[in-house]
């Protein structure tokens, strides 16, 4: 199974890109895993319903009707990092070809992308910016299957 992080815009910040880089390395020795980044929806003066619609359009044209689709929202289901692994090697076993997790615009998403996500989750109650949410998630996809993997990164 491949896990693709689908998300609006590029990562801007080096050193996010630096660490994303590294954890996509560790990765690559276990699973298919890749970053798919949608253009930016924000042209000219839109109000934020519309901005969501833009991005819907563009992350429904992204997914097909055979992915598992986890969306990354602040009203998700939270996981320890073992109950994450847990949740990854089900969605693994699932005979799906990709598990996509999106990460929505600064709006979040249209009901229209709700409408469509097989689940939710949140990596924190706390609120990141985008770009850090990429390496964040990056890094627990990492942990993991590290974990599943029986790899000595993680310690309880």
């Amino acid at each position: 199974m491949e896990i693709v992080l689908l998300t609006i815009g590029k990562t801007g910040i080096s050193y996010v890109r630096e660490g994303i880089a590294e954890y996509c390395k560790r990765l690559s020795r276990y699973i298919p895993y890749t970053i798919q980044e949608l253009p930016d929806a924000r042209r000219g003066r839109l109000s934020e319903g519309e901005q969501k619609e833009l991005e819907a359009d563009l992350l429904l044209k992204a997914i097909t009707d055979t992915d598992y689709v986890v969306l990354l929202d602040e009203r998700g289901h939270e996981y320890t990092s073992r109950e994450f692994a847990a949740r990854l090697e089900k969605i693994m076993g699932s005979g799906r070809k990709r598990a996509i997790f999106v990460v929505g615009g600064p709006y979040g998403f249209s009901q229209r992308v709700y409408d469509r996500g097989d689940a939710m989750m949140s990596l924190s109650r706390m609120t990141f910016n985008h770009e850090m949410v990429r390496l964040f998630f990056t890094e627990q996809v990492y942990r993991g299957v590290s974990i599943l993997n029986g790899l000595p990164y993680h310690h309880d």
